[in-house]
């Protein structure tokens, strides 16, 4: 019987925290008036242009202080006051979205729009016209009815 490879171990990379670097807060004492993006993305608001400020640190590297957190986990700060609202899409933009999504989610053959992308580029068509049953009728909407010329 073949023994298993093992994995070698991953080398640990120890970066000790100098004061060039960004200030490095715990997810215990974070103060208030630094978000992360998506806690800034619930208020309706966005970075704005600035870079962040400070880094919020991985759980993991709280048991280390004396070493600065690079694992992917870790988030970027932005201050409260220097953000901008979201901004809106006008009209046209989201007409534009609407034709694109439509595009990708419509059967060439039955003309149905699903409310899910279809496999276009391998099938072609929807896995009904493909597979030749009757779609269920609460995952599309009804083709759009043709004038009569």
């Amino acid at each position: 019987m073949a023994r298993t490879r093992r994995k070698p171990r991953r080398e640990i990379k120890r970066v000790p925290r100098t004061d060039a670097t960004l200030p490095e807060h715990d997810r215990s004492a974070c103060p208030a008036d630094l978000l992360t993006r998506r806690q800034l993305r619930d208020k309706g608001l966005r970075p704005g242009g600035h870079d962040p400020v400070a880094v919020l640190r991985c759980k993991g590297c709280s048991y280390r202080p004396d070493q600065s957190c690079i694992h992917p986990t870790r988030a970027w700060l932005w201050r409260e006051d220097l953000a901008e609202p979201k901004r809106v899409p006008t009209l046209a933009q989201e007409e534009a979205l609407d034709r694109a999504m439509a595009a990708q989610q419509t059967c060439p053959e039955c003309r149905r729009r699903y409310f899910f992308c279809l496999p276009l580029r391998t099938q072609g068509v929807c896995d009904p016209c493909d597979q030749g049953y009757e779609p269920t009728p609460g995952t599309y909407t009804a083709p759009p009815a043709l004038l009569a010329a």
